[in-house]
């Protein structure tokens, strides 16, 4: 979540009641990516009462591929939904894509959008631009209208988490491209409840550009393709030409000679920057650099102030409190 105080009581008074009544122990990992309001301030307050609530607060603002990165790294469930705080996404639907995933042994269950009246016609129409472009390049194992809204296995997870470090991950992406056992969880997309989208054309534009040069060789294959069409574009230009000129009319032929550069010019100037598109993925994945850097972690705040009260007592518990930590990262009973 970025910036969402408006959107964040709204957002934890409809999803703990779902939580709770799951039946099965839980944690709710809420992951600040480097808000600039009171986004953490709510949320330390919300925890003082709500002891499955854990904040992993980012140093920055990495984006949501990032954020998103961050809560799988530290999450610790068997299962682990991913959500967004604008409650545009129901959280009713997460006990029934766990009960999905339980019921048919499904490792990754999607939230498909099957109504989306409540976004822009644009919106709409360059939504569905992007997932059919993405299903004609990276295969049709890509589920339509499905967002980040997902369940995933610990398997799942810990596949995702084996990956090499990527500056420009895209979940939507990759975790179709595991291979996993998949279901679906339909429902109809609903209004953001409070706020203004953190989502602007510029940042749907670099996700399909992220998409298409992550996941497909396809733009380079077209930069071979309009090379090859300026090429035969020229010979047939020089044919024109040849043949003008044995006919004898041959007259100053500017605009022929400035659209064919500009052709030509144009060409280059395209296959250049696709290629420079995918030269920059190649610089920023020699850099490995992180994708996010985390300033405050309550969960691990709360084991050391564990430990260090166990440290004060005697040795039998402090062994005792190791256990407890052990068991808890194996993950011992149903957790999400």
């Amino acid at each position: 979540m970025y910036n969402e105080e408006d959107a964040l009581p709204a957002f934890a008074a409809r999803i703990r009641p779902v939580l709770d009544g799951i039946g099965v122990r839980y944690e709710l990992l809420a992951v600040d990516d480097g808000s600039a309001d009171k986004t953490a301030a709510l949320l330390r307050d919300l925890a003082a009462d709500w002891p499955e609530l854990r904040m992993v607060r980012l140093r920055r603002n990495g984006g949501h591929q990032a954020a998103l990165t961050a809560g799988l790294d530290h999450a610790l469930g068997d299962y682990v939904a991913s959500i967004d705080a604008d409650l545009q996404d129901p959280p009713e639907k997460i006990p029934e894509m766990l009960e999905l995933a339980r019921s048919e042994g499904l490792d990754i269950v999607y939230g498909v959008r099957e109504d989306r009246s409540t976004d822009t016609g644009f919106k709409r129409r360059t939504a569905g631009g992007y997932y059919w472009l993405i299903r004609r390049l990276v295969g049709q194992q890509v589920p339509s209208n499905a967002g980040d809204f997902r369940l995933l296995s610990r398997e799942a997870v810990e596949a995702l988490k084996e990956l090499p470090d990527q500056q420009q991950r895209v979940y939507r992406l990759l975790v179709p491209w595991l291979g996993f056992p998949s279901g679906e969880v339909r429902y109809v997309r609903e209004e953001r409840v409070a706020g203004t989208t953190k989502y602007p054309l510029t940042k749907m534009v670099r996700l399909a550009l992220d998409s298409i040069t992550g996941f497909s060789a396809a733009p380079l294959r077209l930069a071979t393709w309009l090379g090859t069409a300026a090429f035969f574009t020229c010979l047939l230009l020089m044919a024109f030409c040849l043949a003008v000129y044995l006919f004898g009319a041959t007259v100053p032929g500017w605009t022929s000679l400035f659209v064919g550069l500009l052709f030509i010019g144009g060409v280059q100037l395209i296959c250049v920057g696709l290629l420079g598109e995918y030269v920059a993925r190649i610089y920023t994945s020699v850099q490995r650099r992180p994708a996010y850097f985390v300033a405050e972690d309550t969960g691990r705040a709360g084991e050391r102030a564990a430990e260090r009260a166990g440290d004060r007592v005697s040795g039998q518990a402090s062994g005792q409190a190791s256990g407890r930590s052990a068991g808890r990262s194996a993950g011992q009973g149903s957790r999400v």
